[in-house]
């Protein structure tokens, strides 16, 4: 039910042209980094899928579907056995071992549940719950339900009590844990433009390069203070992460930055 394909995309991207800055003074060749198997691109009927990462208290609403008998023993998308009874769960893009409570919108009902496979591949359905998480929301009798999904922890713990008010101040007392989660922390400067016209054209050619990272504007000054607007594109969570981007797409005068 739950195959995960991988999926390679080639991105070939012209020259980028940066004011003010010199380019690489020597070429070096980097080894690419490789994403977990769970977290890189991939394709179901036709249709792409990329994971991504998520934040502690990170909500979602939509239908809820549960499997059982018909996939107990079988090989899930993280490699693991379904095991009908024990709580988890297969969600399309969020990490492996995300801890995510569920709640039954039409009942009141929620349960716990760590994410070990990838679907359901049905257009509306957020979650598939196993038997047993179902089992405690209703599911069993009511087949599906309308649901509301919450990000508790990762790794298969849970970092954060269920309440918002818990929940923020567990947040605030972990900051670089969620930086490492979100991978906002590196990035690369692919243009600097004196107008603001510029740089808005250059973010928006960068805003489908790759669904992980993020380009934006940032303004600053020179030593006449005069603007400057950099475009850097965001979510590395390493400074060899970026490079390997930087010479996998061909971006000799672009340089790593760090937010």
């Amino acid at each position: 039910m739950h195959i995960y394909h991988k999926a390679v995309i080639s991105i070939v991207l012209p020259g980028l042209m940066v004011i003010g800055f010199g380019g690489c003074a020597q070429k070096k060749k980097y080894k690419k980094k490789r994403s977990p198997a769970t977290m890189r691109t991939y394709c179901v009927r036709g249709k792409t899928y990329s994971p991504d990462y998520v934040r502690i208290g990170q909500k979602m609403r939509g239908i809820s579907s549960w499997y059982g008998p018909n996939f107990h023993g079988k090989q899930t998308s993280n490699g693991e056995r379904y095991n009908m009874h024990a709580r988890t769960a297969a969600h399309k893009t969020w990490p492996m071992n995300t801890m995510v409570k569920v709640t039954n919108l039409q009942n009141g009902k929620s349960t716990v549940v760590r994410i070990n496979d990838r679907g359901p591949f049905v257009k509306g359905r957020i979650i598939d719950c196993s038997y047993a998480a179902g089992k405690e929301i209703g599911l069993d009798r009511m087949g599906i339900a309308k649901v509301q999904i919450e990000v508790l922890g990762f790794a298969g713990k849970i970092q954060a009590p269920v309440t918002r008010t818990a929940t923020a101040t567990a947040a605030k007392k972990a900051p670089e844990r969620e930086q490492r989660v979100l991978l906002t922390n590196f990035g690369i400067q692919v243009g600097a433009f004196r107008r603001l016209e510029g740089a808005k054209i250059f973010k928006q050619r960068h805003a489908s390069l790759d669904p992980r990272y993020k380009p934006i504007i940032k303004q600053m000054h020179d030593e006449e203070g005069t603007p400057i607007y950099r475009v850097w594109l965001m979510g590395f969570s390493t400074e060899e992460e970026a490079r390997d981007f930087r010479a996998c797409h061909n971006m000799p005068g672009a340089f790593i930055v760090r937010n």
